[in-house]
């Protein structure tokens, strides 16, 4: 499966407030942004987050009762979500990747690291095979 990490650089919040701190990470990460103008993505986050805090067993159908909105519409985001590397799914179940927030984020770094790493090797053969030396 592939992965798309999407990085977006904007202004963190001014003051501490987790609504609008989660908020913006899904912004960074590109998870609510297009058409998402209900914020669906940091709903379903959030939601996941707070069951995952009370040791809750997580299902796109518990996030879809919980929010009031159609199970195909959670599952679309999710599927994002595990795109970007965020959660994965274990049979019904959704967890937050690493079991926390924090350590999604770091799986998501090595991630990318990953592919800057294979990105720049192939750059490095293309170089070498045009002739073009690094200064």
């Amino acid at each position: 499966m592939s992965q798309q990490i999407i990085l977006v650089k904007l202004e963190k919040p001014r003051e501490k407030d987790p609504d609008q701190d989660l908020y913006w990470l899904c912004n960074s990460f590109g998870l609510s942004s297009g058409r998402d103008i209900e914020n669906t993505a940091n709903q379903i986050v959030m939601t996941l987050l707070d069951n995952i805090a009370e040791n809750e067993r997580v299902s796109s159908e518990m996030i879809a009762e919980a929010l009031g909105i159609n199970l195909s519409r959670v599952n679309h985001h999710v599927r994002n979500l595990v795109k970007a590397g965020l959660v994965y799914r274990e049979k019904r179940l959704l967890h937050l990747r690493g079991g926390s927030l924090k350590a999604a984020v770091h799986e998501m770094r090595k991630d990318s690291e990953r592919m800057f790493d294979e990105l720049e090797a192939i750059a490095s053969d293309i170089d070498k095979q045009k002739g073009i030396s690094n200064r």
